[in-house]
Formats: structure tokens, sequence, C-alpha cells
């Protein structure tokens, strides 16, 4: 097993045993739940006792012309349309039995029966912006909407179809393509403003959020101009938002890509989906760096560098919730990491991680070299990404609370590793009950379950068994330590982040 592949491998083992309840036990609605939306019928299922709506369309089906186009809102339609069925999702590498397709732009909605002006959670899911679905059982939205959460799960282009630039290969009528992703969801945000309100949310007390891509996914769009005024409300797990191109590696990579496809440029307009797939693999597996696929400073949609715009103060009156998990790279590189290569790398060449990790021992001189490994690859990708993130978003006149999660399981592939992923069970109160320590699992996922639905609900994250949780300042850097026995640390890891100033 090559190191992606066990990347791949990774992610799926670590929702093993989550939301086993959900999706099957149920299934069958108790009473149609039809609402009249701006767009027009619509008829979902009250399920457990909240009222579901699965597989609603946000967006045209991005097909044909629209292949590596921006996405066109959906049409408004007449005749009852049934929202009883997950959509198929984003075309991604996989051999799941999940259907996959092109036409991919829905999204599905948790509400309780009789709802009005109930606050909004919109959830933009993970997967290395090249796999993942909006209907993971571990996202149902059950518990949320029974403690009068709307919560919507949103889908986007995936790979090459939300985040190549395709300007270089295919025109200038495609130029930008490579932020099709971003705009998706800009899209799906701008349908819950102008819709929720049927489903009994409040479009003014939206707050966005999401896991790993989707927390990146988040960090981005509050950096996008266009973007503003669409939440009021963040919430970024593993995030950060550094993964974006400057336009000439945009370029370059859009070249490479091309090298790996090989069949002329025309036939990526028309070429089956799944050629477009088998080529973004080769091209990934050959490709020196982590993450080709991202984002780009595109001098339009992202005008410049996302931390810059948040640092000027575009988000001056919202809050935010952002937060790592102690041993995050552990997931990909494994228990054992071996020494690190450039393929393990999203954000910095693999010579400035080299002398970065090469003063670690000095700050951390009772760690194996496999410990400090994970630590620096999980600060690299993901917690000195999000600490800058919320310095600036601080700078720019937000309110911030910063957590890190420490617990971890005491049994299985992951034992004693905080590990990537494992924060998302917790927040949607999944637990994984294979684990002999499930108990002191399944009551830190119902604080952590109860500090997100405080902090959505517009007030203070926290719970009952949680001590108070103070905001976050530049200066102390408050932040939230979860664990079996949570606790308030200032300046966490402070001489290990000084170790990253003016590489990232």
């Amino acid at each position: 097993m090559n190191r992606r592949e066990f990347v791949a491998a990774g992610a799926a083992a670590a929702l093993v045993g989550r939301g086993r309840r959900l999706f099957g036990q149920n299934a069958e609605a108790v009473n149609a739940g039809l609402i009249q939306t701006p767009l027009g019928p619509l008829r979902g299922a009250v399920i457990d006792g909240v009222r579901v709506f699965r597989g609603v369309p946000f967006a045209e089906p991005p097909v044909g012309a629209l292949r590596f186009k921006p996405p066109v809102k959906v049409n408004p339609w007449v005749e009852e349309r049934q929202a009883s069925r997950f959509s198929a999702e984003a075309m991604q590498d996989g051999d799941r039995d999940v259907r996959k397709s092109e036409d991919c732009l829905y999204l599905n909605v948790w509400t309780p029966p009789d709802a009005e002006a109930l606050p909004v959670f919109v959830w933009i899911h993970g997967g290395g912006f090249t796999g993942g679905s909006a209907f993971a059982p571990v996202f149902d939205g059950t518990e949320f909407a029974k403690a009068g959460v709307v919560v919507v799960t949103v889908a986007y282009r995936l790979g090459v179809f939300g985040f190549l630039e395709m300007e270089p290969l295919l025109g200038a009528e495609y130029a930008g393509s490579g932020n099709n992703a971003v705009r998706d969801l800009i899209c799906a945000l701008e349908w819950v403003r102008a819709n929720i309100e049927a489903f009994g949310g409040d479009p003014k007390r939206v707050t966005v959020g999401g896991e790993s891509a989707g927390a990146k996914l988040t960090d981005v769009l509050m950096g996008v101009p266009k973007a503003q005024g669409l939440f009021a409300q963040m919430i970024s797990e593993s995030g950060g938002a550094e993964r974006v191109w400057p336009k000439a590696n945009a370029d370059a990579v859009a070249k490479g890509f091309g090298e790996a496809w090989g069949a002329g440029v025309e036939r990526l307009k028309t070429a089956p989906a799944g050629e477009l797939i088998s080529a973004q693999v080769r091209f990934v597996a050959g490709w020196p760096q982590h993450f080709p696929l991202r984002m780009e400073v595109d001098g339009s949609l992202i005008p410049r560098l996302p931390v810059e715009t948040i640092a000027n103060g575009a988000l001056s009156g919202t809050r935010l919730l952002i937060g790592t998990n102690r041993d995050e790279s552990a997931l990909f590189v494994g228990p054992h990491p071996q020494k690190v290569t450039a393929a393990d790398l999203g954000n910095v060449p693999l010579a400035k991680f080299e002398e970065v990790f090469a003063r670690y021992g000095a700050v951390y001189p009772g760690m194996s070299e496999e410990q400090l490994r994970i630590r620096a690859l999980t600060a690299e990708e993901y917690w000195v990404p999000s600490v800058r993130v919320v310095d600036a978003y601080l700078k720019g006149g937000g309110t911030a609370w910063m957590y890190r999660l420490d617990f971890a399981p005491a049994s299985g592939r992951m034992k004693g590793e905080a590990f990537h992923s494992e924060d998302i069970g917790l927040v949607w109160d999944k637990v994984n009950e294979e684990i002999t320590n499930v108990a002191a699992e399944t009551a830190l996922a119902k604080q952590m379950h109860a500090a997100w639905l405080g902090f959505i609900k517009g007030g203070t994250p926290g719970a009952e068994g949680l001590p108070l949780w103070p905001q976050y300042t530049s200066e102390a850097r408050e932040t939230m330590v979860l664990d079996v026995k949570s606790r308030v640390e200032q300046r966490p890891q402070e001489a290990e982040l000084r170790l990253w100033d003016g590489v990232m």
C-alpha cells in the first residue's frame, strides 16, 4: 500500500462505528412532509420526529456545456418535487457502492416540525477536495434538529471538476474554473438565504462550517468578498486558509493535468466523467506536492490571499469557533511514520519543513522521533494555518473561541492518537462504539455537541462538565483542551508555534 492509498484507507477507517443507528433504522417515513418553497413544492418525510428533505437542487446540473463553468441557479418548478432520496455524490475515485455523478449540486435539510426562525447550520464535508459526500451517515442532522437547529449539508464539485484551472487548456472562457467549488458553495449559501425560511430557518442566523477540506473551504469563504453577508458565524474544524495557489501555480497544475490527460484538450469538454477521474488519479499520483487540486487567487472571486482579506476587517462583527486535533496527521502517516517526503506536505517545501523539524527535538526532548514527525506534520497542515486564520480574524475585528482536541481512543488502529476526523463524531454526537473507552467518548460527545449547539444558537460555546470557555485573544491564546477532563490553557505549544514564525 503506497502513502496515498494509506491516506484513503485511514480516512475510511476513522469513521467506522459512527452513525450506525442512522439512515437504516427509522428510515420509513411516519408522515409525509410537504412544504412550499420559493422555488416550488417539495415533499420530504418526517423521520424520528424530524422533517428531512434529501437531494434538494440548488443549481442546475453542471454537465454538458456547463462542465467546468460556474454554477447556474436552479430553475423553479411547478409540480411537486420529491425530496426523499439522497442525490449522487460528486465524481471521485473509489469503489464504494455509492452513486456518483457530475450532476451533484444538491443539499439536504433537517428541521423540526413547526420550526420558525431557528438558527441554521450549513455543513461543508471534507475529503481533500477530491472525495467525500454531503450525506455520510455521521452527518445526519437529526440530533441538531431536535435541539432547535435547521441543518443543511451541501455538496460541491470535487477534483478536476471543481478545483482545476482550465484556462490554460480550454481558453479564456474557462478563466477562474479552479474556484468553481467555491462558487458552488456560494450558490448553496444564496439558496439558503432565499429559501430557508420555508424550512423554519432564519437567513440572518446562518453558521457555515466544516471539517478538514470543509473547514479549509469555510476559512477561504471568510476571505471571499462575494460570500460576505451570507453567514454570520463560522466553525472551522482542522482547517486553515492556505490551500490557495497563486495563478502561476494553478496554471502549472493545469498543464500537468493536460499531460496526464493526453487525449486532446477538446475532449475534456465531452469525455465521460470517469475518464477524467482516471486521468486525475494518474496526475495526482505523479505530482510532487500534496493536494495539487486546490483553489487559486484569480484576481476576481478570490482577489488576494484570504487571510489578508480577513485581517482587513471583512468579517467584523461575526463570530468564529475554530480548532484542531492534537495528532491530526497520525491518520495519514500512521502511528509509526517514516521519513517525511514532499508528498506529505501541503503548505511548505520539503527543505523548509526539514529546517523547522530539525529544531523540534529541542522543544519536545521527551518525544520519540515518530511522535515528533506527527506533531510537526500536524502543525504544518492544520494547527499553524488555523492559528494564522484566527489571528487574522481577530485583527479584523471578529470574536473567536479556540479548541484543541486531545481525546484519543484507547484501542484500535489509532490507539492513543487524537487523530484527524476524531472530532466529527463527537460534534455530531455519533460515538465509535468499537473502542474500549466508549463511555468516555460518549460523555465528551455530549459536551462537544452541546457546546457547538450553544455557539450556533448565538451563545458562548459551553456545556455541563466543561470549564468556562473564554474568548480567544492573540496575546494569551486561550484554548479549550477537550479531553476526558477538559481544561483551558493559555498559549499552548508556544515554543513550537515560534518555530513556524516567518515560515508559514
